[in-house]
């Protein structure tokens, strides 16, 4: 048996949610995976029945799952932390340590928005950097010690940014060899300078694998000029966070990019993009970025465990999106076809069963 944890959030979250499960139904029927489920609510209905939107019971069931799906949140919407809105991705990231966020993003024909297509993985270091909700042990790190002076920390520690490079540098083994890191190391001298370090240092462990270092402004140039230079881009938490978005979007948008948050034991699915509260309810979200999320999950199980049907479960969600993405008849209505949340969960689903 396998069990997953499924979060629907809010927004549009419900929606695209209950498509991945689809599609996840037809893959286990398929390939006999033993998926169970276990839904729990987040967000702002589990903040009407609990007072906050992450309840504590709700991060030790991920503890206890091998999996865990989780749909979008709209946490700047949410009251204060203090009065229970807490943001629920960043809770899970933290509390759980899925330090390492891996966001590909591949051009599919007639999709692709840059001029040039892509095809490459940014590993994301998850845990700390500049987000002020995950970089101290008590408080907050952003503050204002007078009313008119803002102040936000950064923390890099040396283990945060060894271990995403090693996650890098062995995806990359798996890949075409090239890991690019990122950073703002002319500025940020100290900061930027540990990470640079680590990443050497690991580097010297994959002798098959080139090391690039480019400055975050450079890559996003080179993303739209270039893209076909990269082929694993490592970075810290915020410059990570903004070129993965870039790279999505000129590779067709952040409906299509699927995203997982993990460590060495458990791993998180999760859509890239947003809540869209001005869709939700209405059929017109495009599941993909979950859907292939989901897929991710059953890869990264797969590989863990060494069972060759999760692996091919994984390859059939994938082979059936980009089938169904290949043909404007078969597009959801975001990318100018016809189909809604469901039809086009439908159709998917078809594809998978095989």
């Amino acid at each position: 048996m396998t069990l997953l944890l499924v979060c629907p959030g809010d927004g549009i979250g419900p929606e695209i949610t209950e498509a991945t499960l689809r599609v996840l139904e037809a893959a286990d029927c398929r390939f006999g995976l033993g998926l169970r489920y276990d839904h729990r609510d987040i967000g702002f209905v589990a903040y009407e029945k609990t007072g906050t939107t992450c309840p504590d019971e709700v991060l030790e069931a991920g503890r206890q799952a091998d999996g865990i799906l989780l749909g979008p949140v709209s946490h700047m919407d949410y009251p204060a932390r203090d009065k229970g809105g807490v943001n629920v991705s960043a809770a899970f990231r933290k509390q759980l340590d899925l330090y390492a966020n891996v966001r590909p993003a591949r051009t599919r024909p007639g999709l692709g928005r840059g001029h040039e297509p892509l095809d490459l993985v940014i590993m994301r270091e998850a845990t700390e950097g500049f987000y002020p909700d995950r970089n101290m042990f008590l408080g907050n790190g952003e503050f204002m010690p007078t009313p008119d002076v803002a102040l936000s920390i950064r923390k890099l520690t040396r283990q945060g940014c060894n271990r995403i490079a090693r996650r890098a540098f062995e995806l990359a083994m798996r890949r075409r060899k090239k890991v690019t890191a990122v950073h703002k190391a002319n500025n940020f001298i100290i900061s930027d300078g540990l990470f640079l370090e680590e990443c050497r240092r690991v580097a010297a462990d994959f002798p098959e694998v080139t090391l690039d270092t480019v400055i975050i402004d450079a890559c996003a140039a080179l993303l739209v000029r270039n893209p076909q230079r990269f082929d694993v881009i490592c970075a810290t938490n915020f410059h990570a966070d903004i070129l993965s978005d870039l790279a999505s979007e000129l590779s067709g948008g952040l409906g299509l990019a699927g995203s997982i948050n993990c460590n060495e034991t458990l791993c998180c699915a999760q859509a890239q993009h947003g809540s869209a509260p001005d869709i939700q309810g209405q059929d017109k979200a495009n599941p993909t970025s979950l859907v292939l999320s989901a897929a991710m999950w059953l890869e990264w199980l797969g590989e863990r465990r060494g069972e060759a049907k999760l692996l091919e479960a994984a390859k059939a969600i994938g082979e059936g999106v980009d089938c169904l993405l290949d043909n404007p008849a078969t597009r959801t209505m975001d990318l100018g076809g016809p189909l809604g949340t469901r039809a086009f969960a439908a159709k998917l689903a078809e594809a998978v069963a095989g």
